[in-house]
């Protein structure tokens, strides 16, 4: 997950002595040789002229040709793609809050490589900065016959003040390259491959550090895990996690640019009654996201505190809903209006990120879509087309999962609002965007 925008200020440049074979074929087999993939400087883009310090050949694992059978169930369990239906990441990036929501579509999307079509699954990446959306990708995974799962391109779309700024990063196997192992059967410590291998694209050499590891998980010690070691492109390096039943686990450290898991469903989720405290939370951050004063955000604080001590809370969602809340408070007594925008749409992301562990996914979505409506609202009245701008991408990226199943007679109300949202925005037309939304939250709760 992490560092997908370097693919969209730098490029993978091979020697002349290297020859992919796979680049129109989607095949992995590479021919021998010398290789060099040139160090790029992050912040220009301009080449090096030194090469990247790249693992041995005979330490890959990924240079044989996959074959994929059943490619749409992914159950490897370092990689479960289509196991796991959600998964929330936190943590910090570039100083600011950072949150991701990767979760499985429904279908799949054909790919073909090298004259076989290969079914994939879809995999939905959103990540948001300080409570904004920052990027969109949609990943393809499909599991060989061996059980390794294969990386088979993403569609990117980078955001900046709530609309596309760049593409960079996107491919696909079978034309800008190889299909790429993002994750071996059954790692092994030493064992090389690379997530992603484009020229002049994308590119990512992984060397597995550990295995068998147990890992402080959201709500226990989850066995099995691995630490692996990625290679960058501008010759940077980081560690990463994978735990059974999350996937991608975590990546940086708590003092400096962190992604990690704060839940996963169905891994993390526990049969049984929403408790009722978490209810008196939910309706307490309702109030403060809706009017946030001093004495909404303080009651907001005084439910969590009571709900932090009645019930097990993922540490690093205590550690974000405790940040946000203290930043509630400060930015509503500074009277700055933005800020507290902004902390008040995080403390409402952090309460329906709890609820998953008790409720149905559906229903959590459901409530995303109206936090957006009501976010558009709160937006559209300060005037901020950018965020309202924003606000419709992610309504729109949530109803693309919510929406799933509804009806056509029910989700029809739903397309049809929400594209009259997006023309306002287009536009940026604060005041129509202020009138759609009520009529979005209306049709919502008639598609519910």
């Amino acid at each position: 997950m992490s560092n997908r925008n370097l693919a969209a200020a730098v490029g993978v440049v091979l020697g002349a002595a290297l020859v992919t074979s796979a680049c129109d074929s989607g095949s992995t087999v590479e021919k021998a040789g010398p290789e060099c993939v040139q160090i790029v400087e992050e912040s220009t883009g301009k080449k090096t002229g030194d090469c990247l310090p790249l693992a041995p050949r005979k330490d890959r694992v990924d240079l044989g040709k996959p074959a994929f059978s059943h490619p749409a169930s992914i159950t490897n369990p370092l990689h479960p793609s289509t196991e796991v239906k959600q998964v929330i990441y936190g943590g910090q990036v570039d100083g600011k809050p950072f949150r991701t929501e990767f979760t499985l579509l429904p279908g799949t999307k054909t790919i073909v490589l090298k004259g076989e079509r290969v079914k994939a699954r879809t995999v939905q990446y959103m990540a948001l900065s300080d409570g904004r959306i920052e990027e969109l990708a949609l990943d393809w995974f499909a599991q060989a016959d061996d059980g390794s799962v294969w990386y088979l391109g993403e569609d990117v779309f980078n955001y900046k003040n709530g609309v596309v700024a760049d593409t960079g990063g996107t491919w696909l196997a079978g034309k800008t390259g190889p299909a790429a192992m993002i994750m071996p059967a059954r790692p092994e410590t030493g064992d090389v491959y690379r997530p992603e291998n484009a020229p002049e694209t994308v590119f990512e050499e992984v060397t597995v550090k550990a295995t068998g590891q147990t890992v402080d998980g959201p709500y226990g010690p989850v066995k099995g895990a691995i630490t692996v070691n990625e290679l960058h492109m501008d010759g940077s390096r980081e560690d990463k996690v994978f735990a059974p039943g999350y996937g991608e686990f975590s990546t940086g450290n708590a003092h400096g640019d962190l992604e990690a898991v704060s839940l996963a469903v169905p891994t993390d989720a526990k049969p049984g009654p929403v408790p009722g405290d978490l209810t008196a939370l939910s309706g307490a951050v309702r109030a403060a996201h809706d009017g946030p004063t001093d004495a909404t955000a303080r009651k907001a604080r005084a439910a969590w505190d009571a709900y932090e001590a009645s019930d097990r809370v993922p540490r690093l969602l205590a550690r974000q809903m405790g940040r946000d809340l203290d930043a509630l408070i400060r930015a509503v007594g500074a009277h700055d209006a933005a800020a507290t925008r902004g902390a008040a749409l995080r403390v409402a992301q952090n309460a329906l990120d709890l609820r998953l562990r008790y409720e149905p996914l559906s229903s959590v979505e459901a409530d995303r879509m109206d936090l957006w409506a009501r976010q558009v609202t709160i937006d559209a009245a300060a005037g901020d087309d950018g965020a309202v701008a924003g606000d419709v991408t992610s309504l729109e990226l949530t109803w693309e999962r919510a929406g799933a199943g509804t009806p056509a007679d029910k989700a029809a109300p739903v397309d049809d609002a929400l594209r009259e949202l997006r023309e306002a925005a287009d536009h940026k037309d604060t005041a129509a965007a202020a009138k759609s939304a009520p009529r979005l939250l209306a049709v919502l709760g008639d598609a519910s």
